[in-house]
């Protein structure tokens, strides 16, 4: 798929990594409402990584997928949404699941989507719940988390324009 035949848009100065040979890869996509609250849906207490936890839409990387196809597959598999703009990179960050199955790379974006925001059409298998946070309820992303595991605090945190919290809980 070429960038001119893409069913989205994307903004000139988002970068997109290229992985290496053999990397594992996921992406992340922030999806932000009206009122500038940041899309998250809890991951199941049955899940093999991070069970529990608050998690932004996204996924790993299949054989022969740009990080931009991922991106969109996932957004669509997990909310029934539609990947409509990707507009800003908000980082990589390499991490180690606690599933055995070694180091990945992630790349992360703040999104548009079309579809109802209203209605997310999760995966109830893998999700327990959903929810929208705003500066004032992002503590609630590091539940179940480990001390210093706020990678979805801080990126939420980010795309909203909140400063993240750095200080210990």
């Amino acid at each position: 798929m070429t960038s001119h035949d893409q069913p989205f848009s994307v903004d000139r100065e988002v970068e997109v990594p290229v992985p290496g040979p053999g990397e594992l890869w996921t992406v992340g996509a922030v999806v932000l409402n009206d009122a500038g609250e940041a899309f998250a849906q809890k991951r199941g207490p049955h899940r093999r990584l991070f069970p529990d936890t608050w998690d932004i839409v996204g996924g790993h990387v299949e054989a022969g997928e740009t990080l931009l196809e991922a991106l969109a597959r996932e957004i669509e598999e997990e909310t029934g949404w539609r990947l409509r703009r990707v507009r800003r990179f908000l980082g990589t960050t390499t991490w180690q699941g606690d599933d055995g199955a070694g180091l990945r790379h992630e790349a992360d974006y703040l999104v548009e989507v079309d579809g109802d925001l209203d209605r997310p059409a999760l995966e109830w298998s893998k999700h327990s719940a959903y929810g929208w946070f705003g500066p004032h309820d992002l503590d609630r992303l590091k539940e179940n988390r480990r001390p210093g595991e706020f990678l979805i605090h801080d990126l939420v945190a980010r795309a909203t324009g909140a400063r993240p919290d750095r200080s210990p809980a």
